[in-house]
């Protein structure tokens, strides 16, 4: 790895202040992330896909958690999509930046969410840390997943970043992608507190939610699918209070605590019943406003 690479990755992680070992190791990671999504632009991935989820609100919108996976759903449907089709490029990119990659393609052809796993061992051995790990290099996974059968109704945008160079991102708008994850926290069969500090994100950031693409979503995927169920802002706050009454928050607030700093987990001294239902009715009334 040249200089003038182990320079520019050294300052990106600098940035972060890392506070402990943990932190660190989510910002290499993020690091990698970003790497991995320029080195997809360079494949022209993004000419028939867009970036969406959690790990796009932290990296285009500031999200204040850190995120494990990359997401992506289809702009249009394709049941033949196969990530072997740009993994190579994908690899060509990242050695350009030092990086000695594994990209294995776990995608099997009956499912429509399509996997590959991103692995390196090389990232943390360039850099200086702050939380030696013992001389041991850390090996970052990251997944990557995308829905080859999206829901209809997503609007698009397109984003600029600057790191690690100059690229574009089409990316799942706000409310399509507040949508899906509305649709994740009343159908996921387990429980996710990073769904619910993102959904209290986008409720801060006033979003509205992309209704058409959520009922469509629903019909689709989960104990609605192939009803008839009409989405309106009522209809929405009634399955999300009745979701919230279900919830063990304690176990909630453990899932994303790691994921965030310390003053941020602060806030998840507040996570109860009566927290998100205030939220659920912020969002309703912002739903219903002009």
């Amino acid at each position: 790895m040249s200089s003038v690479v182990i320079e520019l990755l050294q300052k990106r992680l600098e940035f972060y202040k890392a506070a402990s070992a943990v932190q660190e190791e989510l910002a290499i990671k993020e690091i990698l992330q970003e790497t991995a999504l320029y080195a997809l632009w360079r494949a022209d991935f993004f000419d028939v896909a867009a970036f969406q989820g959690g790990t796009s609100l932290r990296i285009l919108h500031r999200l204040q958690r850190f995120s494990e996976d990359l997401d992506f759903i289809l702009q249009t449907p394709d049941t033949a999509f196969k990530w072997e089709k740009y993994l190579p490029k994908v690899f060509t990119a990242l050695e350009e930046f030092g990086l000695r990659s594994k990209l294995l393609d776990r995608s099997r052809m009956d499912q429509t969410v399509r996997k590959a796993v991103l692995k390196d061992d090389s990232i943390s051995n360039q850099l200086k840390l702050s939380f030696d790990s013992g001389g041991h290099a850390r090996t970052i996974s990251i997944k990557l997943e995308i829905d080859v059968h999206p829901p209809s109704g997503s609007s698009f945008e397109y984003r600029y970043l600057d790191f690690p160079l100059d690229f574009e991102v089409c990316q799942q708008d706000l409310p399509s992608n507040f949508a899906l994850k509305i649709h994740a926290l009343l159908c996921r069969p387990y429980l996710k507190g990073r769904d619910w500090y993102d959904f209290n994100w986008y409720v801060k950031e006033r979003i509205r939610p992309n209704l058409l693409h959520l009922q469509s979503a629903l019909r689709q995927y989960g104990p609605w699918a192939g009803q008839r169920v009409e989405v309106d802002a009522s209809w929405l706050s009634g399955v999300l209070t009745e979701k919230i009454s279900a919830i063990d928050w304690r176990a909630a607030a453990r899932d994303v605590e790691r994921f965030l700093n310390s003053a941020e987990r602060k806030s998840l001294s507040l996570w109860s019943e009566r927290f998100f239902r205030a939220k659920v009715q912020q969002l309703a009334d912002s739903m219903r406003s002009p």
